[in-house]
């Protein structure tokens, strides 16, 4: 996938750079830090679809960037679910320790962009529908942080993207105004819960996800070096 400018949609002015007047960049994980969902989306294709639901299976689309407890409860509501919650669990924690600890890999520049918001007095957070266990393997792993703010949809009090409260507390926690956050997301239901939360949202697309559709966005890039041109430098 060739990468090129960022399109911009709304009332998004891309010729300055996104950070310009921002108090905190925040990135979703999965898809975005790291490419796990080219993992996840196997993993639904070929396990979880033909053992935990009857046929028709839901697009992948449908669930992809949603908290594994929230995708058991919209699979039991609009399909037919035949495992228990606790095997679904169960099947989700054991596959993602083979995917973060052996299969993810780092988006290239990762470190390098973190060090560079962070000299231009920017805070950095990990805003994430994964569980903390599993952000802390890919932390851990990669050597990544510290950050200024870690909030995972599973250990939150109120529901998970694609509703704003993760993204609300993170920013609570920063003392940060949301309309001063910058958020990085890959998927439609995240991207969603940042512009719910009022923050400035750049849909992120590789080739796992060249074709998704992303309205909440306000800017979309195509690979980590428009990511980092269209943060830092602008048009």
């Amino acid at each position: 996938m060739s990468e090129s400018g960022p399109e911009v949609r709304g009332e998004a002015d891309q010729h300055d750079p996104l950070v310009a007047g921002a108090e905190a960049v925040l990135f979703d994980m999965d898809g975005v830090i790291v490419d796990s969902e080219a993992y996840w989306l196997a993993f639904e294709d070929e396990e979880l679809f033909p053992n935990a639901l009857a046929e028709p299976y839901p697009d992948n689309e449908e669930i992809t960037g949603m908290n594994f407890r929230e995708i058991y409860d919209y699979l039991d509501a609009n399909y037919e679910v035949t495992t228990t919650r606790e095997a679904f669990v169960e099947r989700y924690h054991e596959t993602a320790r083979g995917i973060y600890a052996d299969d993810v890999a780092l988006m290239p520049g990762f470190v390098d962009l973190v060090s560079t918001l962070r000299e231009r007095g920017l805070r950095v957070g990990i805003v994430s529908s994964s569980p903390p266990e599993w952000i802390q393997v890919v932390v851990d792993r990669f050597d990544l942080g510290p950050f200024d703010v870690v909030r995972s949809a599973d250990a939150i009090d109120g529901p998970g993207k694609p509703e704003p409260d993760v993204y609300e507390h993170a920013a609570a926690d920063l003392d940060a105004d949301p309309a001063r956050c910058v958020v990085v997301e890959d998927s439609a239901t995240g991207s969603r819960a940042a512009e719910r939360a009022g923050m400035v949202v750049v849909g992120y697309r590789t080739e796992v996800n060249a074709e998704a559709d992303l309205p909440a966005a306000d800017v979309v890039v195509d690979g980590p070096e428009a990511l980092r041109t269209a943060l830092l430098d602008g048009d």
